[in-house]
């Protein structure tokens, strides 16, 4: 597990899964890399799109990762609730695509430009161990967490087959506009 947070859910998780084999009706979801309105903090798959939109993501990583629209996401949940078998869980989730993929995705959306430039991982970790203890100084944000590097190491994709077939959970959802 890279970092606190990744950490924290496992362990949280491993207590649900606790009270489900002591007979509670314990569902869990697991959703990839929520994406949509309403993300304000950002979380961080909503920073690299924030990040893309205001122009400040001049280079990226070879990675991959998960990505599913937060309304299907909510979706899920009640489906969740309703289907799920106690123990079970379930992964949320929509489409595998590396970071370049996204980009471009997002650069055809809006019109601006996809990064081109791909960071060596080892250029990428050098970037996050200094600007980490640079974050630890000042008290701000990392620019390049290092556990945001060193989890990018490994494409982080996954299936929602089970979702899908116990839940109903899908995809093709109507949008409003």
């Amino acid at each position: 597990m890279v970092g606190d947070y990744k950490r924290s859910k496992f362990l949280a998780e491993r207590v649900a899964l606790e009270f489900a084999r002591g007979g509670l009706p314990v569902v869990i979801v697991n959703p990839t890399a929520p994406v949509g309105d309403h993300d304000v903090k950002p979380t961080p798959t909503g920073k690299i799109v924030a990040d893309f939109l205001s122009g400040d993501m001049p280079a990226f990583i070879d990675t991959g990762l998960n990505v599913v629209d937060v309304r299907d996401v909510a979706a899920g949940h009640l489906q969740a609730c309703q289907l799920g078998r106690a123990g079970e869980r379930y992964i949320l989730g929509s489409e595998n695509l590396t970071l370049a993929e996204i980009f471009a995705k997002l650069a055809k959306i809006t019109g601006r430009k996809a990064p081109t430039v791909r960071l060596p991982y080892a250029v990428a970790w050098c970037a996050g161990v200094c600007s980490t203890a640079w974050a630890e100084v000042t008290g701000t944000p990392p620019r390049v967490p290092l556990n945001g590097v060193r989890m990018a190491r490994k494409k982080m994709w996954v299936t929602h087959e089970k979702a899908r077939r116990e839940l109903g959970f899908s995809l093709v959802r109507p949008r409003r506009r």
